[in-house]
């Protein structure tokens, strides 16, 4: 099963397509971009409390027969946070002092 490489950022809804080396994602595959995820998360995701990690470029080329972004194609549903900014603002400030394997 492939990563959903969602095409926006949750927080700002800024396009990442499969190639974009500033999308970062949960565990749960909540993405974001890195502006959003150093400036606003804290490296604390909003949905599960989790940390993030840079999501992994997709080849747009087959270079193995059945993988590429033609063959499996990326999510094209947009995915929006579900909670307030400022409730997103109070739950990064309890958790963020805490390392992401400690959450």
């Amino acid at each position: 099963m492939a990563l959903q490489l969602r095409p926006n950022c949750e927080y700002c809804d800024r396009d990442l397509p499969p190639s974009a080396t500033d999308a970062r994602i949960c565990s749960y595959e909540c993405t974001f971009c890195a502006e959003c995820v150093e400036t606003k998360l804290s490296n604390v995701c909003p949905n599960c409390g989790g940390g993030f990690a840079p999501r992994p470029i997709r080849p747009t080329q087959e270079w193995r027969p059945g993988v590429c972004t033609t063959r499996q194609a990326p999510s094209d549903k947009r995915v929006h946070l579900k909670y307030s900014h400022e409730d997103v603002a109070a739950h990064c400030a309890r958790v963020k002092d805490l390392a992401p394997e400690k959450r």
